[in-house]
């Protein structure tokens, strides 16, 4: 977010440019003889010349001087009379001395509808695209804005949720097993109820902490959309959500398998392309669920991505919805969120939906089969153009051992252009994917067929009832 400041003041001589780029007057030098000039009598009534602008009021007419080369004109002769009262001299500050800002300013807001209402509001209009974001503009955890934080600091933050009172009657803590932007996490023992025994995976958001009405709404948006999504197999379960006093508990399922980081780095830095393969799969898989269902993630990376255990063939899961929302096929996104490696160049250009994620998915792809980012800089800002810029390179090694279907596949995903991105859902048929081993996941069958028969037109509905492969 660019930095707010005035103009340079500076004194000026009799000649030259103001802070605003005005030709300041210029009088005329004294005679030679070192005779002191006297100004022009003054007419006892003054008569405006043919073309001097004329300053109305009350149906009477008053004289204006205006020297040439300045954009306003005066309401009092020159020569004349100060308007001062005797005895009060005139100020001898020349220019209009700067305001200064704190700084840094607040990152843009991750959450859209507290902005959309500000929008109408406001009478705002669409946005824009803007020059790329500078350093921190990634909100990976990005607070409120300048205007939403004036508006909340006129009354205190409801920071009461409506879930369970009990945590510590329920749950046994133990060690910390993570930490993020927003909290840490902790595993933890199930006292009593169905999962007695159980360890559980408990993510800690701490109250002092939200200090804006769009935090409080993102753990709320994030329970919602955990409880909306549950019953796939590669999506972490939700148990259940407590808070007190201090914090909100967040009580999910434990994977103790690490992070897909984790397993590329032991593997030296890439997977060969068939183990490729299957984390591909589970990670379109579940995305497609997400988006079918109306949910973008918008924070698609390895370190979000958790296998259930230590076992080589262990599924993997799906974690972190803080920064996922709602979203509707028809609706586009303008906030910056995400991470800058992994972010799409629409989202940079703050119009963008689900695609975003096909793009995410295009670069873990990427470094899945080569072992390095296609896109890279030493700063955030580098990162940001070279998304909006550059190409991925498929040329160096080990690209040319890689087959044509592994590079057409990483190819539609970083495409540039988003409408021309295949889906999720169209990924699971692409070449590369698709043998006799490996088929398409039921439930995101069943999903598309309801989708399109629900889009379809009544003679297309018929089609579908009697050729459902349409």
């Amino acid at each position: 977010m660019g930095q707010c400041y005035g103009k340079g003041a500076s004194a000026h001589g009799a000649a030259g440019e103001d802070d605003f780029g005005v030709v300041a007057e210029t009088h005329s030098p004294p005679p030679a003889n070192g005779a002191p000039q006297t100004p022009p009598p003054r007419q006892p009534t003054p008569v405006a010349a043919a073309g001097t602008p004329r300053r109305r009021k009350s149906g009477s007419t008053t004289p204006v001087h205006q020297t040439p080369g300045v954009a306003w004109p005066s309401p009092y002769p020159a020569g004349g009379t100060s308007p001062l009262p005797a005895g009060v001299s005139p100020s001898p500050a020349r220019s209009t001395p700067r305001r200064f800002f704190k700084r840094p300013f607040p990152p843009p807001s991750p959450a859209k509808h507290i902005k959309a209402t500000l929008a109408k509001r406001l009478g705002g209009g669409k946005p824009k695209e803007g020059p790329i974001p500078e350093e921190g503009a990634v909100a990976a955890g990005a607070g409120a804005g300048a205007v939403a934080d004036g508006a909340e600091a006129e009354r205190p933050l409801d920071k009461t949720f409506g879930f369970g009172k009990n945590f510590g009657a329920k749950y046994e803590l133990g060690k910390e097993v993570g930490r993020g932007h927003f909290g840490h996490t902790c595993s933890a023992v199930v006292k009593k109820g169905e999962y007695k025994g159980q360890t559980v995976a408990v993510k800690i958001i701490s109250k002092a902490k939200m200090t804006t009405a769009i935090s409080i709404e993102d753990v709320r948006r994030e329970v919602k959309i955990l409880k909306a999504l549950s019953g796939h197999n590669n999506l972490v379960k939700f148990y259940d959500a407590c808070e007190d006093a201090l914090n909100v508990y967040i009580v999910m399922e434990l994977c103790e398998g690490g992070e897909l980081l984790d397993r590329i780095l032991a593997r030296g830095g890439r997977y060969t392309e068939e183990d490729a393969k299957a984390i591909v799969v589970q990670i379109l898989s579940v995305v497609a669920f997400c988006h079918l269902q109306g949910v973008v993630h918008r924070d698609l990376k390895p370190e979000n991505f958790l296998f259930t255990t230590r076992d080589e063939n262990a599924p993997m899961k799906l974690i972190d919805f803080g920064l996922s929302d709602f979203i509707r096929p028809d609706e586009r996104l303008n906030d910056i969120v995400g991470s800058a490696y992994y972010v799409a160049p629409e989202v940079l250009h703050r119009s963008y939906s689900m695609e975003a994620d096909i793009w995410s998915i295009g670069v873990i792809t990427y470094i899945l089969l080569c072992g390095s980012r296609p896109f890279w800089a030493r700063t955030e800002s580098g990162i940001f153009r070279s998304v909006l810029r550059a190409d991925p390179n498929l040329d160096d090694s080990p690209w040319p051992s890689v087959s044509a279907e592994a590079k057409d596949f990483v190819k539609r995903f970083l495409n540039k252009d988003y409408r021309k991105r295949m889906t999720a859902v169209q990924a699971l048929t692409h070449p590369w994917l698709r043998d006799d081993q490996r088929q398409i996941p039921l439930d995101i069958l069943v999903y598309r067929l309801i989708k399109q028969y629900l889009r379809a037109t009544p003679l297309k509905r018929l089609a579908l009832k009697h050729y459902p492969r349409l």
